[in-house]
């Protein structure tokens, strides 16, 4: 069990939540793995000998010349000449079970917890869009000068926040594991929070980032 930190307008309290008590950085490992495949675009492309826009004349005769026999000027020898095995248009992702995502994300919320980086936010009190409102919300909640992942599907409190560079906003569904690691801190409001119990209670649906 884990004491998280809710913050509210009557000031600070604890919620007890259950996490995993033993994170395994293999399987965190293996969960950003699957995720930044998923999110190569995989277009890099290279032409082979047939494909470069040279002509297919013989560069010189095959005889009495005192150099080595060849046929064209695209072959990978030459300069601008065609490349072998490069890389070609292709697919990066794979599949992981979901049983891992879903163990992975639950991991990586343990971290931050048992680091006493994960907050979960009632309210965000004088926050009306305004970058400057976040910033002293911040400030009064004594979060500013690290990092920060919001998670919250409130738009004015994402529009307040989305233009500091020390902080990442995603919406309650895109919550994933390579982000929270990448972050110091993980602040939620509570429908982000109810989301991610949600998620890993129920059985996980295909596809998506955990």
């Amino acid at each position: 069990m884990y004491n998280l930190t809710v913050l509210s307008a009557k000031g600070r309290r604890e919620l007890q939540v259950a996490l995993p008590e033993k994170i395994n950085p293999h399987v965190l490992y293996e969960v950003v793995r699957w995720q930044l495949a998923s999110r190569r675009r995989g277009t890099a492309s290279t032409k082979t000998r047939g494909e470069v826009a040279f002509t297919g004349k013989k560069p010189y005769s095959q005889k009495h010349t005192g150099r080595a026999r060849h046929g064209d000027a695209g072959a990978p020898i030459f300069v601008g000449g065609g490349t072998v095995f490069g890389p070609k248009p292709r697919d990066y992702s794979y599949t992981l079970p979901k049983k891992v995502r879903r163990l992975g994300l639950s991991m990586a919320l343990a971290d931050r917890a048992k680091e006493g980086r994960l907050f979960i936010a009632e309210a965000f009190e004088g926050v009306n869009g305004k970058t400057k409102e976040f910033v002293a919300w911040l400030k009064t909640n004594g979060l500013e000068g690290s990092s920060v992942l919001l998670v919250t599907a409130d738009e004015k409190v994402a529009r307040a926040a989305r233009n500091l560079p020390e902080v990442r906003v995603l919406a309650p569904a895109g919550l994933n594991v390579y982000d929270i690691l990448r972050q110091e801190t993980l602040i939620l409001d509570m429908t982000a929070w109810e989301a991610v119990q949600s998620r890993l209670s129920a059985p996980a649906a295909s596809g998506g980032e955990a």
